[in-house]
Parts: C-alpha cells; structure tokens; sequence
C-alpha cells in the first residue's frame, strides 16, 4: 500500500538511538515509509555502525545521544536501546525538548514510569512506548469477535510465548533488564489489559531460573484476578519446545484459539513488511454451542503506530499507546515483582 504524504500536515524528524536489529530492520524501516515523518539519523557508538547507517541509510550517523539532543532539527526520538537506558535517556530527550518513543517496556520499576510522565507532562511533548503489537493481526481478530458480540464477554485469556533455550546478549542479564517476561511479557501483559475493560484486583508470579548460566528467568507464569471476575494468564516461556496457543480466551458465548505469531515481523526482517501474509494453516478456531468454524486472521497493521505517532505529533489525534496506559503495565510488573517475592498473590488496583 502507497501512504501519500499531507501537504497541510507537519513533518516531524525523527532520530534512532540504537542501530541493533530492532533499530535497524524494524524502527527505521517504518519511520521511513511513514508519510509525515522524517528519519533524519541514528546514533551508534560503533564506529562501524556509524559507516553502515551512512553509507546503507543515507542518513546522519550520530556517535552519542548528548549529539542527538544537541540538533534543533530532531523532533522526536526512539530509543531502540537496552532497558535499563529508557529512564535516562527519556528524562534528557524531554528535558531538551523531544518527543519520545520508547521500546518497551518503558522503563524498569513503577516509579520510574511516574517520573517519566511528569517530564513529559511538563515538557509538553509526546512520550509513548512501541506497543506494535496491539496491531498484530492475532490481536485484531480476538478483539473484533469480541466486538461482534462472537465470544460473549470474556472471562478466562491466556496467552503464551515461548522458545527453547536461554537468552543472550543484554537481553540475559539482569542489568539491563533483560528476562523474557519483562521483554515480552510488556506486549502480553498490555493486550490482556486492553482486552479485558476491568481493574485488576490481584496478582500472582511463579518464576523458575532453570538454566544455571542464565542470570534471567526461565519460567515467568503471571495470573491476573480482575474486578468483574474474569482472569488472565500470561506464560513466557525459554523451555518451550511445543508451543502453546498464542491466545486462548473463553467466553460466554464461544471459545477461541489461536497458534503462531504475526507474520510482519518475519517479512520486516526481509526488507519489505507489506509481504507479511499468514498461513492459512495458523488461522484460529472459534467453538460454541452456535458455532464451530475457522476464523482468518484479520491483517495486522504496525505501520498504524508511526502513522498514528506523527498525526499526535502534529496535533491532529492522540496516541495510540498513551503513557498512562503504559502505566498499568508498569504497575503490574511492580506487583508481580513483589509477588514472586513473596510467593503469595498482592492486592492491587490497578
């Protein structure tokens, strides 16, 4: 799909901090074809990260965020760098003026998030995390059947992602934040709470460290109570050789599963997001007492979030993924922190 550019609407010139492979192949991959925005450089301490994004992207290759800050033709900012850097990073973007996109999660602890919107709500700019996936096609389906009234209400989700073997790099240290739940479980934990329009009442967190290597979990197993009743199960595995359904929600009406993940992020990796085409083999199953047919998967859209980002830029909506969502998220993980600490469910009302 062609997305023209608005002449009446305001350009706004983004700046990358991290040239990784999320930086890379997915971030400036999108900025680039999304009408309105700008991707004027991406920053990298590598010396020959810096010759790459020159010479592959045509763009500047800034050597610091302290460089990136100091341009008054940067707008806004995405930080595609380890966790642990979010906070940092978020408060002296803002502080300078720049809107901010964060990968997620959105920082490390809840009082981290607080300060974090109070910046942004001084400053006057933008701070929203990239929550892509409440634009997965998966995701989209489950909650337009819940629209049409297909399912009923929902009383039971769970939601698995699992993989086999520890993770490396940052992303297996405690330092920076790394472990599969913090990491993915910010995209499970944040549809779960958009899926299900109630406050959560009580929280439970069983982990396992199974890889004695590994300074993260293997087995992080989330049980969200909610005040209407209904419950959510979130599994990030790093010991799954068989996966479990991606989604698996029961409702009054019906049941609905659903196997695979979404395909966009295969075909971003391969240069070009619009060949991103399920197969029919992972479309998921809807069962009741009415019904019993497959249901294919509605087409994701995660160009919606950097489209949506630069009309909130230019004043004409608002985000997608407000702070203040992003929020309950932290709040959870606050909880659910305490919680496998404790070993016992916490109270909450999040």
């Amino acid at each position: 799909m062609v997305r023209h550019r608005r002449p009446s609407m305001k350009t706004t010139r983004i700046a990358i901090i991290g040239f990784g492979r999320w930086g890379r192949y997915c971030h400036a991959a999108l900025i680039r074809n999304t009408p309105n925005l700008e991707l004027i450089g991406i920053a990298s301490s590598n010396p020959e990260k810096r010759t790459q994004i020159e010479s592959e992207l045509g763009v500047k290759a800034y050597d610091s965020l302290e460089e990136v800050l100091a341009d008054a033709t940067v707008d806004a900012i995405v930080l595609a760098t380890p966790n642990d850097t979010h906070f940092d990073y978020t408060m002296r973007a803002l502080e300078a003026g720049k809107h901010v996109v964060t990968d997620k999660p959105m920082c490390l602890t809840l009082s981290e998030c607080d300060a974090m919107i109070e910046r942004a709500n001084q400053s006057g700019k933008l701070l929203t995390t990239f929550q892509n996936r409440r634009l997965d096609g998966d995701y989209l389906t489950l909650k337009s059947l819940l629209a049409e009234g297909e399912l009923g209400e929902l009383r039971w989700l769970e939601m698995a992602w699992g993989g086999f073997g520890p993770w490396g790099g940052w992303r297996g240290t405690l330092q920076h934040g790394g472990g599969k739940f913090l990491d993915l479980g910010a995209h499970l934990v944040d549809q779960m709470l958009t899926l299900i329009p109630s406050p959560v009442t009580g929280i439970y967190l069983r982990l396992h460290h199974d890889y004695p290597q590994s300074e993260v979990e293997s087995e992080a197993f989330l049980v969200m109570e909610f005040q209407n009743g209904a419950t959510a199960v979130c599994d990030t595995s790093s010991m799954a050789a068989i996966d479990k359904p991606r989604f698996y929600a029961r409702g009054t009406k019906a049941t609905f599963q659903k196997f695979g993940l979404d395909p966009q992020e295969n075909a971003l990796m391969k240069g070009d997001i619009t060949t991103a085409k399920e197969d029919p083999v992972t479309f998921g199953h809807l069962k009741g007492p009415q019904v019993d047919r497959t249901v294919p998967t509605l087409a994701g859209n995660w160009a919606g979030f950097y489209e949506n980002f630069a009309q909130a830029a230019a004043g004409e909506t608002t985000l997608l993924a407000p702070p203040e969502q992003t929020r309950r998220v932290m709040a959870v993980f606050e909880a659910a922190k305490q919680s496998a600490t404790q070993r016992q469910v916490i109270q909450t009302s999040i």
